[in-house]
């Protein structure tokens, strides 16, 4: 199992892992229900964080075994496939070739000229639905990418010259891609309520599908989707069913975001499946590799409530190398390979 953080791999969850994968030896893996709860209840202690991810990371590599012990793909295991193939967005669009374009084969975006070529390839690829991030531009050329803290202060507050240079991104990026693209946009944990709902107000003229907010107060979310015109996405931040619950009370989210990968997937099913309970859709958060990618794929093609799965297409061209069968992505849609467990396997 790959481990991935925003800041790279993640010592504590390997950590974890190795701690808690120490008590299973001996015991029958397909027992996926009870090995959970058995670490659940082991590791209540210093639940969250760390710790979640590494129960999730351990479940899903149970459902693989489990999967393919049986010789069927993950998501029969939960009543699927629901469909043929799965709708995907291009993630981070634009924001990896500003902040990381070494490492992506040397594609740029410096200026309007680059906006431009950007969406014809989005367009030419299949996709009719992209995230970006907090790009500025400013006269023409781009001033950098919001990430990682670059943006205003220790108060998280929103400088008002963020927003128009953000909405002249914008602007640039809907006229290349058209009326028909779906454009959402991540605001991350940058700015606080006030600048969150601030940005909502000045990118209303947009017609974006969502903006998405890692908000961790379910009443302060509920509040901006109150007064936003743009739907609200949220969630990614969020491990295990009980922190999901006073959103899905509230009705905080247009969208429930759910990372299956560090949620594992028989807990993201349950966390959808509260989620449709509210008639709210969810969506997965999904931002590393093709492992990841394919555990999420499985995730949607069991789950009714989600239509749309998230993919990084700008990466290291060795990426495919790490998997013994890449995820197949023709026209903006993903087909999940046919193979037991998640259909591919990490090529050490």
């Amino acid at each position: 199992m790959l481990f991935r953080s925003y800041s790279g791999s993640n010592p504590a969850i390997r950590a974890a892992v190795t701690e808690l994968g120490a008590t299973l030896i001996g015991q029958d893996p397909r027992a996926v229900e009870r090995i959970f709860w058995d670490l659940y209840r082991a590791s209540r202690q210093s639940s969250g964080g760390a710790v979640q991810k590494a129960l999730a990371a351990i479940e899903n590599a149970l459902l693989d075994i489990k999967a393919k012990d049986l010789g069927v793909p993950v998501y029969a295991l939960f009543g699927g496939p629901l469909r043929d193939s799965l709708p995907l967005y291009w993630s981070h669009c634009g924001s990896t070739r500003v902040r990381s374009s070494e490492h992506i084969g040397g594609k740029r975006m410096r200026n309007l000229d680059d906006v431009a070529a950007l969406g014809a390839e989005v367009l030419a690829r299949g996709f009719r639905s992209l995230k970006t991030n907090l790009i500025l531009l400013d006269e023409g050329n781009v001033v950098s990418q919001g990430y990682r803290g670059q943006l205003g202060s220790a108060a998280l507050a929103l400088d008002p010259r963020t927003a128009k240079q953000v909405h002249t991104y914008l602007t640039a990026l809907r006229k290349a891609v058209g009326p028909e693209c779906e454009i959402m946009l991540d605001l991350n944990m940058h700015f606080r309520d006030d600048g969150c709902a601030r940005l909502a107000r000045a990118f209303e003229d947009l017609d974006l599908a969502w903006l998405e907010v890692d908000g961790l107060s379910a009443p302060a979310l509920r509040g901006l989707r109150d007064r936003s015109r743009i739907p609200i996405a949220g969630g990614e931040n969020l491990l295990g069913t009980r922190a999901y619950r006073p959103y899905l009370e509230a009705h905080s989210q247009d969208v429930v975001v759910i990372d299956a990968t560090w949620n594992g997937v028989l807990q993201s099913v349950k966390i959808a499946a509260m989620a449709e309970a509210y008639d709210m859709n969810v969506a997965p958060h999904n931002h590393s590799s093709h492992l990841a990618t394919l555990i999420s794929a499985h995730f949607c093609m069991a789950v009714a409530n989600c239509n749309v799965l998230e993919i990084d297409v700008d990466d290291v061209p060795w990426r495919d190398e790490l998997v013994t069968v890449a995820p197949k992505i023709a026209n903006g849609r993903l087909t999940v390979p046919p193979g037991a467990g998640w259909g591919a396997d990490l090529d050490e």
